[in-house]
């Protein structure tokens, strides 16, 4: 909370790239670095990370190796709580001897017991006894994790900017790997048929499926309305001028991008599952439809596309709900509430 005593403050994450654990880790850190503790981020992408938090003091080390992690927690061990995020993470705070003596919070940003490959299931008992408690993100996480957690929400900055008039397009924004449901984005907006009515499919992300759903889209005969934008690093400006959002991932632990589009008051379509149901699903006739049923998403797609004031003043509910229970402020205040446990 603000004005609570500094506290020195490591996080760390095995990683060099930025999706959605290094955006929760890089938006944690500052708004821990604006309350006045010293915010020290070994990993993520250093260039993503840096625009993050610039300006509040955080300061970073790349890190794209287990051991390399370990070494940088080696020479931070006199900190006063070290917050890891992965399963690589954890491994690392068990293999840094001489930063034994710091405890360890761990976040779990995912649905699934620790360890997919055999090193991390083999370390998964020894991580266990080094923890000292973990959060997970949301009720979804808590209940597919090992071990007992905290759940703390993640959140979002509030966006002030006012959309303008915003276009016929339907945004999907995420890595485009096949857990992540792309597929079911074009085949729900190829039977929408909303690209005979103006709209487009905007696809922002990269990932190995991308060839598969350029195909697809082909196939479904909507490859005239479906771009593929790649990493894009203007998200937030595209969800200002989007007319929808569509989140079709089954599995998201809570789903930031979803959080993002309802601070910027984008309506929301997103699959009822997972951590959407405790974001987007908290709104009163919410946009939800059954995982991996493209007819269902279509269906709503088309029920916002064609309604303006709908669109409006579901965007709005969105919003608002972002503003009470999904700030990053609030975020910060638990996690804190999580570190006064160890100290």
């Amino acid at each position: 909370m603000p004005g609570a005593e500094p506290r020195r403050i490591v996080h760390a994450v095995r990683s060099d790239g930025f999706a959605g654990v290094e955006r929760y880790v890089a938006l944690l850190a500052a708004e821990q670095a604006r309350r006045g503790h010293r915010v020290t981020v070994i990993g993520g992408g250093q260039a993503a990370m840096a625009a993050t938090v610039a300006g509040v003091g955080v300061r970073l080390h790349p890190a794209v190796t287990t051991p390399q992690v370990v070494r940088h927690l080696n020479t931070l061990a006199d900190a006063d709580v070290l917050h890891v995020h992965m399963t690589a993470a954890e491994a690392a705070a068990v293999l840094a001897v001489r930063a034994w003596r710091v405890p360890v919070v761990a976040t779990r940003h995912f649905a699934a017991r620790r360890g997919r490959g055999l090193g991390g299931r083999l370390m998964a008992p020894l991580i266990r006894r080094r923890l000292a408690v973990q959060i997970a993100i949301s009720d979804y996480v808590a209940a597919h994790i090992d071990g007992a957690s905290v759940v703390v929400r993640s959140g979002v900055p509030i966006v002030e900017e006012e959309a303008g008039e915003r276009d016929r397009t339907i945004l999907l924004a995420q890595r485009l790997e096949p857990e992540k449901g792309g597929a079911d984005a074009v085949r729900a907006f190829a039977a929408s048929g909303l690209l005979g009515e103006g709209w487009s499919l905007l696809v922002a992300g990269d990932g190995a499926q991308r060839p598969a759903l350029e195909r697809l889209a082909g196939a479904l005969g909507v490859a005239g309305g479906v771009r593929f934008l790649g990493q894009r690093g203007d998200v937030g400006e595209l969800m200002l001028r989007a007319g929808v959002l569509i989140a079709p991932c089954p599995i998201e632990g809570l789903g930031l991008t979803a959080l993002e589009a309802m601070a910027a008051g984008l309506p929301v379509v997103a699959a009822g599952a997972g951590g959407h149901l405790e974001t987007v699903g908290r709104v009163s006739d919410a946009a939800l439809y059954a995982p991996g049923d493209a007819a269902a998403a279509a269906a709503q797609l088309r029920r916002l596309a064609q309604d303006a004031d709908l669109r409006r003043d579901y965007g709005e509910r969105l919003r608002a709900v972002q503003r009470r229970d999904f700030t990053v402020e609030r975020q910060a205040d638990a996690v804190e509430d999580v570190y006064r446990r160890l100290w």
